[in-house]
């Protein structure tokens, strides 16, 4: 059983050097076969951000599935309120759209931390995975993110942003902005903005990715939604 609740700031060390990891790809896997080869992102380094810690759990190794939901479900309010500091109109709207897997699952390329990928309007072709295209300007992907130590303790982790930006903006990224916001509201980076320095390296790892994929990575077959009907969607 889930003890009571706790709320309250736990700051760790300071920020460590984010190098390629820094890309905090939106989606962790990309197809079978030669796909998946091409598409593997370097991993996160740990603790980089400044988590919130929410409550501690039994048995964290265990963590899947339906219980990873079950947490998921707790933290969410929490972490949502935390993002929409930012300002950033996609960090207070994205928990409103379609989201493509079936419960969190644990991203190696992310630290280890549960992860969940959602789509807006203009970027419901991603639901196609492999065989989504180019996704249209306009197009953002979301993925949020916490974290369960060894110990159990449960924490926020960063929100990450991409959205297909007007032709010309960014050849090099196929046009997509990346955007990472900490789990407080501040913002870690955004390309060609504040901070674009910090999210460089997302470029070159979704570039791994290929073309073909529009730079982008999919959730892994075995956690994919296969029926969206009862998922809400918005812009």
């Amino acid at each position: 059983m889930l003890p009571r609740r706790r709320s309250r700031w736990d700051i760790p060390g300071s920020l460590r050097t984010l190098g390629l990891a820094a890309c905090a790809g939106l989606v962790v896997s990309a197809s079978d076969g030669g796909r998946r080869a091409a598409a593997q992102e370097p991993a996160l380094p740990e603790e980089f951000e400044k988590p919130k810690r929410h409550f501690k759990i039994d048995r964290p190794a265990e963590l899947s599935g339906a219980a990873a939901l079950t947490v998921y479900m707790r933290v969410i309010d929490d972490m949502t309120a935390g993002y929409r500091l930012s300002g950033d109109r996609s960090a207070g709207a994205y928990r409103t759209w379609r989201r493509y897997n079936e419960t969190p699952y644990r991203s190696a390329t992310h630290g280890q931390r549960f992860v969940n990928n959602y789509a807006n309007t203009l970027a419901k072709a991603y639901g196609r995975y492999e065989d989504a295209g180019d996704l249209p300007k306009g197009a953002v992907l979301a993925k949020d993110s916490f974290a369960v130590t060894a110990r159990g303790d449960v924490f926020s982790g960063p929100l990450f942003l991409m959205e297909k930006m007007p032709a010309g903006f960014s050849p090099k990224s196929r046009d997509w902005r990346y955007t990472m916001v900490m789990p407080d509201g501040s913002l870690f980076g955004r390309t060609e903005g504040d901070g674009s320095g910090r999210v460089e390296f997302c470029i070159a790892c979704h570039e791994s990715a290929g073309a073909e994929n529009d730079h982008l990575f999919f959730v892994p077959e075995e956690h994919r939604v296969r029926i969206h009907s009862l998922q809400p969607q918005g812009e």
